[in-house]
């Protein structure tokens, strides 16, 4: 079968390959994938990954044979992929606790967008109470800056979305945005929380811009930079302020449950902002890197 493998070379950081046949183990269920959706942080650290090995977390497909220890989803049964290893071949053996069934309704392709994306907010946005709180989203034009605005104004949160150009501020306002800024100094607003996925000099100015109590969550490093913080800086009264880091693998079935459950209710919407052919991946890649895609890339596996 055809797959996207891990590719080190100039010409990376995927290419296809024909791969063996996954063999299912006892707790594995077959899916044939129909969609795959691509995150800029596993293209971009694609060093991290063995070369040649089938590449991809997120995706979207039908269950071709159940899980022989009859746990998971059955045969025929449309799910959703997150967070899982090797997702982006036209067939992978994955546990059931990586899968979401799809409910009537939502389309395949915008399942596929999930996965990381929106189960990295939705992780973060519910360890605390939002309602009535200022919330931070930065990179707010990305994926998971799509679906993090969506849920904290679900949550009830008064919602800043921080974007790098005005051009990428264009639907966040329409998703729960309060408010849609370039520029942090645009606003004297104190936040109790901050999700973000930038990175860089931007933390010290979204920690200079925290609440007492407030917490900001690192989950993205977009920007590649390092972060300074000036003398005295981290030097504070009142309640604590905290750095919370990011790195929860642990299984996502019951968090895409939850967010195919909204998107069947209308109430969450997919930020796919590339729809193609996975045979153009090259492209959509590129695309990526040259920060031109609003929200997810998700590509038809033909």
């Amino acid at each position: 079968m055809r797959a996207l493998v891990v590719d080190h070379s100039e010409a990376g950081p995927v290419r296809f390959a024909d791969v063996d046949e996954p063999i299912p183990s006892t707790g594995e269920a077959l899916v044939e994938i129909r969609h795959i959706g691509l995150n800029f942080g596993e293209l971009n650290y694609v060093d991290q990954w063995p070369a040649g090995a089938v590449h991809g977390h997120d995706a979207a497909g039908v269950v071709v044979r159940a899980a022989s220890d009859g746990s998971g989803p059955p045969e025929g049964t449309r799910v959703a992929v997150g967070m899982a290893s090797h997702a982006w071949a036209e067939r992978v053996a994955v546990s059931p606790a990586s899968l979401g069934t799809v409910p009537e309704g939502v389309d395949l392709a915008d399942a596929a967008a999930l996965g990381i994306a929106g189960v990295t907010p939705l992780r973060v946005l519910r360890k605390r109470s939002l309602l009535a709180r200022n919330v931070l989203i930065t990179g707010a034009s990305g994926g998971v800056g799509h679906f993090a605005v969506q849920l904290a104004a679900l949550a009830g949160a008064r919602v800043t979305a921080l974007v790098g150009s005005p051009e990428r501020a264009a639907g966040l306002r329409e998703l729960g945005a309060d408010k849609v800024l370039t520029d942090l100094a645009e606003t004297g607003d104190r936040f109790d929380l901050v999700l973000d996925t930038v990175g860089g000099p931007l933390v010290a100015q979204a920690w200079s811009s925290l609440a007492e109590g407030g917490t900001i969550h690192l989950v993205g490093h977009s920007s590649g930079q390092e972060t300074t913080f000036p003398s005295g800086a981290l030097f504070g009264f009142g309640e604590p302020r905290s750095i919370a880091t990011y790195g929860d693998m642990t299984p996502t079935s019951g968090e895409l449950t939850d967010l195919l459950g909204l998107m069947a209710a209308g109430r969450l919407s997919a930020p796919v902002g590339l729809r193609g052919d996975w045979q153009d991946v090259g492209d959509a890649v590129q695309a990526l890197f040259a920060r031109k895609v609003h929200g997810k890339a998700v590509l038809d596996v033909a």
